[in-house]
């Protein structure tokens, strides 16, 4: 059965890859509103569901294990689903395995670091499934868009010279193949909207006052750089989709799909490095026998001595 399932996440996420060394024009190559032919809304949450209960059967065994630890990069534009994805995706899993991590504005401190030490700080722990709202790729998108981030960044000149970006991709590429050389996979989900559902939905964050918080009037003048951006995600999806840590492009107008396809994707992650609970040595077993038979008499009058072991049925 679990083969089954795994067959099928795969067809719906494969076609969402970004093969390494292809050139990505988003506009061109993935369609926001795309949901395909695999499954329709009414089929989503049942989608859902198992893909929930696939993630906490892994997310589980990983944990046990304490071998590896996962990843799960998510970058998107404003509105494009983010939050919402990660607290229905993740929303049966185990919370002490999780960890998410959002990032703004560099702190005075992490300025006086590299680009990418912030992000080291919070890398998941083995045994847990680590998720950035937002990420390093802010480096090569916020900061492509403007420039004069840079400034603030406090590099030296030559660090900051011709080349740049292409540097950044060639940094971010090996740091990425470290992570998964050393046992922790790297997951990567770019949430794909459209121009107009952006605009709808800061519109629906303006009209409905239990969604005021959300809206910041920033969030409307970075509208003005929409072509920017998609210049910008373009090519760093061009330039770091690698066979070691592939991204995935996630049409985000429809966010029953959305939310099943990044799911997908990370049941497929965890299903590849296919975790395992820890086996006990011979010494550890005598050790559980000896318990049993201590637990067992002590079961009180009338009581089966081991409950557990009853056949169904049997009282």
């Amino acid at each position: 059965m679990e083969d089954v399932r795994l067959e099928r996440i795969r067809e719906i996420i494969e076609p969402l890859r970004v093969e390494a060394g292809t050139a990505v024009v988003l506009e061109r190559d993935f369609d926001p509103g795309n949901t395909g032919d695999m499954f329709d809304k009414k089929d989503s949450k049942r989608l859902l569901t198992t893909g929930v209960e696939m993630l906490d059967y892994y997310q589980s065994r990983l944990a046990a294990q304490d071998t590896y630890g996962v990843l799960l990069v998510l970058q998107a534009l404003d509105a494009g689903g983010k939050d919402s994805t990660i607290r229905h995706v993740m929303s049966g899993v185990n919370p002490q395995g999780v960890v998410v991590h959002g990032f703004g504005v560099p702190s005075s401190e992490e300025l006086d670091h590299d680009y990418l030490w912030r992000y080291q700080q919070k890398l998941p722990a083995r045994g847990q499934i680590g998720i950035f709202n937002r990420s390093h790729y802010e480096e090569v998108v916020v900061v492509r868009v403007h420039p004069e981030i840079l400034e603030g960044e406090q590099l030296p000149a030559e660090a900051r010279g011709d080349g740049i970006w292409e540097r950044r991709y060639r940094q971010i590429n090996d740091w990425e193949r470290f992570l998964v050389e050393n046992g922790f996979p790297v997951a990567k989900v770019f949430l794909n909207l459209s121009k107009e559902e952006q605009r709808r939905r800061f519109l629906r964050r303006i009209d409905f006052p239990e969604k005021n918080w959300k809206f910041k009037a920033r969030d409307v003048r970075e509208r003005a750089h929409w072509d920017e951006y998609q210049i910008a995600f373009s090519e760093m999806l061009s330039a770091t989709s690698t066979e070691h840590a592939p991204w995935y492009v996630i049409p985000a107008d429809h966010k029953w799909f959305m939310r099943v396809a990044v799911a997908a994707v990370l049941v497929d992650t965890l299903a590849k490095i296919d975790p395992q609970y820890p086996t006990v040595d011979d010494e550890a077993r005598k050790e559980l026998a000896a318990s049993k038979q201590e637990l067992e008499a002590q079961a009180p009058d009338g009581v089966a001595a081991d409950p557990v072991a009853e056949p169904a049925g049997k009282e």
